[in-house]
């Protein structure tokens, strides 16, 4: 009642004067304008009738005994805190200095004596005006204010889930350094790193287009996607295809997410890299010499899926070997001049460092030093991979998600991959799978996707492409291999492989029978040498053995027997397991 009062022209008006005279003139002339007057006689009463009463519009007399008006209008503003109480100054000075100590103590206002009725009544409806107009303002930004805190607890919120899907996987281990400053709660840049259950890792480090949660949309579905596939045991061509579709279908025009994936193997020593749209990322070799990866590909979710290309780089490592990725946040980075970090920057910093161990540390403190104090204007990511001997990792897999499901115990089944299958489908994920129903199985994901792929690998790249294993033992025939595995995959015609299961239960564990037949020409078994280090059949393989010596070597260290079959073109695993921990892959 009262807030409509005011807005309709009825305020409550202190009016402070030691002149009775005075005093009484203007209580008149403000009471007959309509509105309610409380009096008093010095600038202490009338503090304290401010106090009491809240009045919207102070009057006061510059000079009053016990408290002059200066010292009133400084505790009056005082106890108004934020709201606005227009200070009025009844006054006869004249003298400019005095009339600006009246402002700088928190008058508002003057008013000349003698009083005139028209100048009172506008200035009071001006004031009132005013006055009305900072409490919408005041209104309006507490609610703004309210609605941020209540925009970024949600993001809180929000964030906190996305980190418990988005980090779940190997950030955290030992080979892996990683900086990321994000311009908002949300950043923009993404960074998923997942253990394979073969024992290697998938990293894809991206760059949504702009920042903050609009910029962070598509980062769960693809995190998602890539702790899912990965764990199941797909190859990183299959996650990236995944993604893309995903993205393509949910983004709007002109979002997309530049990135690169890495695939890296510490087991064969190698890495399979994808570029799309990021900036050149290298391999530091031990001895520092550096191997470009540049961007070959368009973003992640720009082009339809049948037009996606997913072709990566392989190449060849050693343990100490570095791989160095970072977003465009390092390249943009701005000193206070405006000027960009870029690229040559950033190879001169690479080229003044030993190795790849060091070139983190070395970038992160060469923009570090160009920035200075300057407020990082994009999202900035810097990941380094340092290749290692794969016995450093043997708990990556021990990460890997479960299912809380129960499944069989004891089945048989049979599968098999025929014909132009063979060139574009992976059946691996599909068979962890089924082996994963199991439940006391799951927690050795990695030794069987790896009892898996080393038949499957063996069996379709030896035993039916005929490739060559000696051809990866140099730099230039490692490239001459997986060039030529495309090549013959995209003729191959046919040809089948033919997975046979069988899973029963023991006391203490259970017992998993592996048979993979493929319909290649076979060697002669019976004259294979178990130690030796083998090479694949092929045009370069004299010995004719066309089952690697190192998958196979170990094949038998994880299995009970390993036996072939018939013309050689067949072999049979027994893998028994027990409830204990799961033995570290060698």
């Amino acid at each position: 009642m009262e807030e409509a009062l005011v807005e309709h022209g009825a305020l409550c008006v202190l009016i402070a004067d030691d002149s009775d005279s005075d005093r009484m003139i203007l209580k008149t002339l403000v009471t007959r304008q309509g509105h309610d007057v409380i009096v008093a006689t010095d600038g202490f009463e009338a503090v304290e009738q401010f106090r009491a009463h809240r009045p919207q519009i102070v009057l006061l007399d510059v000079m009053m005994p016990r408290m002059d008006g200066m010292e009133a209008a400084r505790q009056i503003k005082a106890l108004a805190g934020e709201t606005l109480v227009p200070i009025i100054f009844l006054t006869s000075l004249s003298d400019a200095d005095a009339l600006a100590r009246c402002l700088e103590s928190g008058g508002d206002d003057f008013l000349s004596k003698p009083y005139n009725r028209v100048i009172i009544e506008a200035k009071i409806n001006a004031f009132n005006r005013m006055r009305l107009m900072h409490r919408t303002l005041t209104q309006q930004r507490d609610l703004i204010h309210a609605r941020n805190r209540q925009l970024l607890n949600e993001q809180e919120v929000a964030k906190r889930v996305f980190d418990n899907v988005a980090h779940t996987g190997c950030l955290d281990a030992s080979n892996i350094r990683y900086h990321a400053s994000p311009q908002s709660i949300f950043n923009g840049d993404i960074l998923f790193a997942c253990p394979r259950p073969s024992g290697g890792m998938h990293i894809l480090i991206g760059d949504f287009t702009g920042h903050g949660l609009p910029a962070a949309i598509g980062a769960m579905p693809v995190a998602e996607i890539f702790y899912g596939m990965t764990s199941k045991g797909f190859s990183c061509e299959d996650v990236l295809r995944e993604i893309n579709q995903k993205l393509k279908r949910i983004l709007s025009v002109g979002m997309f997410c530049c990135a690169v994936f890495i695939d890296a193997d510490f087991h064969l020593n190698h890495v399979r890299v994808w570029n799309g749209g990021l900036p050149d990322g290298y391999l530091i070799r031990r001895d520092g010499r550096r191997i470009a990866l540049p961007s070959a590909h368009l973003p992640l979710g720009v082009v339809s899926p049948e037009r996606f290309a997913a072709e990566v780089v392989h190449l060849r490592t050693e343990p100490g070997d570095t791989l160095l990725i970072a977003t465009d946040g390092v390249l943009e980075a701005e000193n206070e001049y405006g000027e960009m970090f870029g690229e040559g920057r950033l190879r001169q910093v690479l080229d003044n460092v030993d190795n790849g161990l060091e070139a983190f540390d070395a970038l992160m403190a060469g923009v570090g030093t160009f920035t200075g104090t300057q407020r990082v204007q994009d999202d900035l990511t810097l990941l380094s991979l340092v290749m290692v001997a794969s016995e450093q990792l043997t708990d990556l897999t021990n990460g890997l998600p479960q299912s809380a499901l129960h499944g069989p115990v004891s089945w048989q089944c049979s599968y098999e991959v025929s014909d132009k299958t063979l060139g574009h489908f992976n059946p691996l994920p599909l068979l962890l799978h089924i082996c994963m129903e199991v439940p006391g199985l799951r927690r050795r994901s990695g030794e069987v996707y790896t009892l898996l792929s080393e038949l499957y690998t063996n069996a379709l790249e030896h035993g039916i492409l005929k490739l060559s294993s000696a051809w990866k033992n140099s730099p230039e025939g490692f490239g001459q291999y997986y060039a030529e595995r495309e090549r013959r995959l995209a003729e191959v015609d046919g040809h089948c492989i033919r997975f046979s299961l069988r899973h029963t239960a023991t006391p203490t564990g259970g017992e998993l029978r592996l048979s993979c037949a493929d319909t290649g020409d076979g060697f002669d078994h019976q004259i294979w040498h178990p130690v030796g280090e083998r090479s694949g059949a092929g045009p370069d393989s004299p010995d004719g053995v066309r089952y690697a010596g190192r998958g196979l070597a170990l094949l038998r260290r994880l299995c009970e027997s390993l036996e072939f079959v018939g013309q050689g073109n067949e072999v049979e695993v027994v893998y028994r397991w027990d409830f204990s921990e799961p033995r570290a892959q060698g």
